[in-house]
């Protein structure tokens, strides 16, 4: 171990030393300078590109972002790989080493877990065989040109003439980046289908719950989505073509079996998860994106308008890259006339518009994987009273200054088994205890996972078909194709048309299972049939409403579906929220206009504020000396709820919401679900529940175990609705602080504090709480000053020296906004108050005048540490203002600040 510490920190060292030299802080300026900008992009005049057929125009704006003229797609795309990896080569070359488990060839051991997490679930061979089996012979050739034209600039370019960062990497470990290939492009869309993969983390939570809640309180925790109140994206429901078969959808389920052992493996599970980049966002239940579309009859310019936010996870550079992909002549041989959000390694526009349609997105938050408990023995695991075959591969893994590492990945026919990558796990599958097995001597459980993507599909293909789409039927088309992640697609057109589809590749589930927990993988009563047939998933076009709203609420009344999508939605506070905006805008003939959409995007209302204060303003502070908590209560009196970063309102009720939950839910949670440094006084093994905070040799002490990021409860909207249903019960057995009396039920109801109780002790702690953090004058209090956004290179910038994060990091910005708000810059209240997830970028598409669309990202459009458009949107962003979104060549043309010829 002393050993493993030393070589870590002189690994620190060397990269600190090289990053000083960077910064000019050692051994002289010019080197220093010379080496932070021998990476920023040549934007002028004209380069050659091997394999172009025909000069290539490269047109920036004043913000960097990049608009390209070819006229053929092959060079349109080769084009597109060498302009993205000049901005964003590093950034992508990350990501590459994520999607196929091969970070620590890049950071050394500290990967090595992460790395063999990946390489079980195998991202980049299933890239690889939708590549060899699936993809159309177009998409490859595009994606063959796009790798060509980052291959191009990488043959020109090496070390610091990259990125900064490769002058530590090559300095420490002698990295030097690979050629790209097409399968590391098709590739990123696993990463992106991992981070929307719906309900797995409930799953878990679920389960581990189990350990010290019963199954009411469970359920009274993951209350029913409120259909009464809350819209769902589609509320008059469509037929099902019957032709494949009435799978009714069912009841919630219990538990399956499980055990303490099984808790401890899916604790394990959940504490690698933790550790997985989360490159799009974390798990909470507040988590989500924002799209709508108007039709032209509510809107000022009589054509749609059409809105899209995706709420991910905040880094640097921003997940999004801005670009326009221009064929000259728009014709059947080059038909592309697009501009949007792309991906950086990846060809394509992701979320935008071209001549003549625009789609956004959210996540549909389908269920589209489940844990499979597998009874091993030896190397066979049961399957119907029969013992199988593990099928078995060997995974090398490369460490940057160390030895390779070799695994053993175990599959089953549910799934690779991940309950192998944790090392105090490793051995679980061979004793963990099995109840009531089906037949047989078995010694153990172990955990596959069942993913819809890891089956091969044509999701690439899907990209560039809605790039080229012209219409309605052709989007649909694009969206039959869209397999993972299932994404909420929102559609306008320049003819005036409006519409929504739900893509995605859903599986059918037997009778009775609604993927809630883990089932008993040696029952083929639990295997997924086929997937929901593409004509039998919800779709709408031109509804009577003139409106559609997509924010993760349910696509469908789930009771009048033949087909379970899901039981884990988003409980529809942003998008009924929006809902009611733009029923209250267009009430008595009003009509919508770009500037009303920009102001939905930043619309910070706390609903929950709404519902909680009326009953803190109702509580009566005893012992309350020189009115201490009196006067924070009184910031209360007249508050609007909206969440403005300069709201000393804001800044106190959220504080006193994290504190209620904590006291009502999160002291008695297990030790899993709690965030890190958050320690209880337990009864020791054998005994259940945490008890209140007394010393004596009968407790031990019991710390939590999840990132505070992922920690619950986390205070999205599903907090809201068990908030809401216990409200009216002044004596309901949440609000009992003693975690004693909660867990024994005892009867004496003098140890079982009521909700004022509760209430005013929320409001005492929040008091104590913001004046250690912002003093005791509460006229200075401010949630900006809580709420902060920090921006940090998400690998030399998260983890080692004071210096290299100041010198790739950003920031902190303060924001407004909050949880489960339209603008939703989302925090966890297990953790504390700074930003974890945001609006990752905000457009607003104007159908009647596509140069009058507007647009923004989160940083900007380079990921070189020190160029003028590393992160010249932030402040823009964080004020939720809004670029000019020019399209038409001419336009473009006269915004251009500089120019570059590609030439073959």
């Amino acid at each position: 171990m002393p050993a493993r510490k030393k070589s870590r920190r002189l690994r620190l060292v060397v990269i600190t030393v090289v990053l000083l030299l960077v910064a000019g802080v050692g051994y002289g300026s010019y080197w220093s300078v010379s080496t932070v900008r021998a990476s920023f992009p040549q934007t002028t005049g004209s380069l050659k590109l091997k394999g172009l057929t025909a000069p290539v125009d490269v047109k920036r704006d004043a913000n960097g972002i990049p608009q390209i003229y070819a006229d053929s797609p092959e060079d349109l795309f080769r084009a597109q790989g060498f302009v993205q990896a000049q901005d964003r080569f590093y950034e992508m070359d990350v990501r590459r080493h994520l999607t196929s488990g091969r970070l620590s060839e890049m950071f050394g051991k500290g990967q090595v877990e992460t790395d063999a997490f990946l390489r079980t679930l195998n991202w980049h061979g299933v890239a690889q065989q939708e590549y060899d089996t699936k993809l159309d012979a177009t998409t490859k050739k595009y994606l063959q040109a796009y790798s060509d034209g980052v291959n191009a600039y990488l043959k020109d370019h090496s070390g610091s003439s990259l990125s900064v960062e490769y002058a530590a990497l090559s300095f420490s470990n002698n990295y030097k980046p690979q050629p790209w290939t097409p399968v590391d492009s098709v590739a990123w869309l696993k990463a992106m289908a991992w981070d929307l993969r719906g309900n797995m983390q409930d799953e878990i939570d679920r389960a581990l719950m189990t350990s010290r809640l019963s199954q009411a309180q469970i359920e009274q925790l993951y209350p029913a989505y409120p259909y009464d109140r809350n819209q769902p994206i589609i509320s008059q429901p469509g037929t099902v073509d019957k032709s494949t078969g009435d799978y009714q959808p069912a009841g919630a389920s219990g538990p399956q079996g499980l055990n303490s052992t099984v808790d401890a493996q899916l604790s394990g599970i959940s504490q690698i998860i933790d550790q997985m980049p989360a490159l799009l966002g974390t798990t909470g239940s507040g988590i989500g994106s924002n799209s709508w579309v108007v039709s032209g009859q509510y809107t000022t310019t009589g054509k749609p308008l059409l809105a899209n936010d995706p709420h991910l996870a905040p880094q640097l550079p921003s997940l999004w890259y801005q670009m326009g992909l221009h064929c000259r002549t728009v014709s059947t041989a080059c038909p592309y006339d697009v501009a949007g959000y792309t991906f950086s390694g990846m060809p394509g526009v992701v979320i935008g518009h071209n001549q003549d349609i625009a789609w956004g997105m959210t996540n549909l938050g389908a269920d589209v994987t489940d844990l499979y408990l597998e009874k091993v023995t030896g190397n066979t695991y049961l399957y119907d009273g029969k013992q199988q075959p593990f099928t078995t591969r060997k995974e090398t893994i490369r460490v940057a200054g160390g030895k390779p590492r070799t695994i053993t990945v175990r599959t089953t026919n549910n799934g690779p088994v991940i309950s192998d990558r944790s090392d105090e796990l490793r051995d679980v599958g061979k004793t963990a205890p099995v109840t009531d097995p089906p037949g047989g001597v078995n010694s153990g459980y172990a955990v596959a996972l069942k993913w819809t993507a890891l089956t091969p599909s044509k999701t690439m293909d899907a990209v560039f078909q809605l790039d080229r789409a012209q219409n309605w039927q052709q989007f649909r088309a694009a969206a039959q194709n869209f397999a993972v992640p299932s994404q909420n697609l929102i559609y306008a057109d320049t003819a005036g048309n409006i519409g929504y589809q739900a893509p995605g590749q859903v599986p059918i589930r037997a009778k009775g299972v609604d993927g809630t927990y883990p089932v008993p993988g040696w029952d083929s009563h639990y295997k997924w049939g086929p997937s929901i047939p593409f004509n039998s998933m919800p779709y709408e076009e031109n509804p009577p409403s003139g409106y559609i709203v997509t924010a993760n609420q349910p696509v469908i009344d789930q009771s009048k579906y033949p087909y379970l999508l899901t039981q884990d939605w988003d409980y529809g506070t942003r998008s009924q929220r929006i809902n009611n905006l733009i029923v209250a805008k267009t009430k008595d003939g009003g009509r919508i206009s770009m500037d009303d959409m920009q102001a939905m995007q930043g619309d910070d209302s706390s609903e929950i504020a709404q519902l909680l204060v009326p009953y803190l303003l109702k509580v009566d502070i005893k012992n309350d000396k020189h009115d201490y908590v009196r006067d924070a209560q009184k910031l209360l009196e007249g508050w609007d709820y909206n969440q403005d970063a300069d709201s000393a309102a804001a800044a106190y009720f959220n504080a006193v919401w994290r504190n209620v939950l904590k006291l009502s839910v999160g002291n008695k949670l297990p030790k899993e679900l709690r965030p890190k440094g958050q320690c209880l006084r337990v009864l020791p093994p054998g005994q259940t529940g945490p008890v209140d905070n007394i010393s004596g040799d009968t407790t031990v002490e019991e710390c939590g175990q999840r990132d505070p990021d992922e920690a619950q409860p986390d205070g999205g909207d599903r907090w809201f609705e068990v908030m809401r249903n216990i409200l009216p019960d002044e004596t309901s057995p949440w609000w009992t602080m003693s975690t004693t009396a909660f867990f024994t039920g005892d009867p004496d109801q003098s140890k079982h504090s009521t909700r004022d109780e509760l209430l005013a002790q929320a409001m005492k702690d929040a008091r104590y709480e913001l004046t250690a953090k912002l003093g005791k004058d509460i006229s200075t209090w401010s949630w900006g000053r809580l709420h902060k956004l920090d921006l940090k290179n998400q690998t030399l910038g998260t983890d080692g020296p004071a210096v290299v994060k100041w010198l790739l990091n950003r920031g902190p910005w303060q924001l407004g906004g909050g949880e489960a708000a339209v603008d939703a810059t989302g925090w966890n209240a297990a953790g504390g108050y700074d930003v974890v997830w945001v609006p990752s970028m905000r457009m607003i598409v104007n159908l009647g005048d596509l140069d009058k669309s507007r647009w923004i990202n989160l940083t900007g459009a380079s990921g070189h540490a020190y160029n003028a458009h590393y992160t010249d949107q932030t402040s823009k962003w964080a004020n939720n203002e809004l670029l000019p979104w020019y399209f038409t060549e001419e336009q473009v043309e006269a915004a251009t600040k500089a120019k570059m010829a590609l030439t073959p």
